[in-house]
C-alpha cells in the first residue's frame, strides 16, 4: 500500500517484569493490534543474535513494526492508551517518521491531549508539529 506508514511500538515493562513476562505481553499486544485495520504487526529484528542463538532468530523483546494507513493511527493510539491501563506496563513508545509519543502513567486528560496532538500531527495536509509539540504524557 503506497499511502501506509511504519509504526515502531516499544514496550517497558514495570520494574518487577522480567524478559518472559514482556515477550508474552508483547504477543498479547501484537494479536490486539492485529484486530484492527493495519496492515501488518511484526516483531522487530535485531542485527546482532545474542550469544549461542543462530544469525536471523534475533528480535528485539517488547517491540512492534506496526504497518498502517493514517486513517488507523486514532485506533491504534487509543487501543495502547486503553491496553496499558491494566498490564505491568510502565511506558509505551510509539514512533512514526521522526516524531515519536510516550504513553505512560499520567492523568487521563493529559494523555488524551498527547494523543490528540500526535494524531493531529500525523494526519494528512497537517502542519509539520501541532501547537505544543508532542511529547511524553506523565512528563
Amino acid at each position: 500500500m503506497a499511502d501506509a506508514d511504519l509504526m515502531t511500538v516499544s514496550l517497558n515493562g514495570s520494574a518487577d517484569s522480567d524478559l518472559v513476562e514482556l515477550d508474552e505481553l508483547t504477543a498479547q499486544l501484537r494479536a490486539e493490534l492485529l484486530e484492527l485495520d493495519v496492515d501488518r504487526v511484526d516483531t522487530v529484528r535485531v542485527d546482532e543474535a545474542p550469544a549461542g542463538s543462530k544469525p536471523g532468530e534475533a528480535v528485539a523483546l517488547g517491540v512492534l513494526a506496526v504497518t498502517l494507513s493514517p486513517i488507523a493511527l486514532r485506533g491504534v493510539l487509543r487501543l495502547l492508551e486503553t491496553w496499558m491501563t491494566n498490564r505491568p506496563v510502565r511506558k509505551v513508545r510509539v514512533e512514526l517518521g521522526d516524531d515519536s509519543i510516550e504513553l505512560e502513567q499520567a492523568s487521563a486528560e493529559d494523555q488524551r491531549r498527547l494523543v490528540d496532538a500526535f494524531i493531529l500531527a500525523h494526519q494528512p495536509g497537517a502542519p509539520a508539529e501541532p501547537e505544543g509539540g508532542t511529547g511524553s504524557a506523565g512528563a
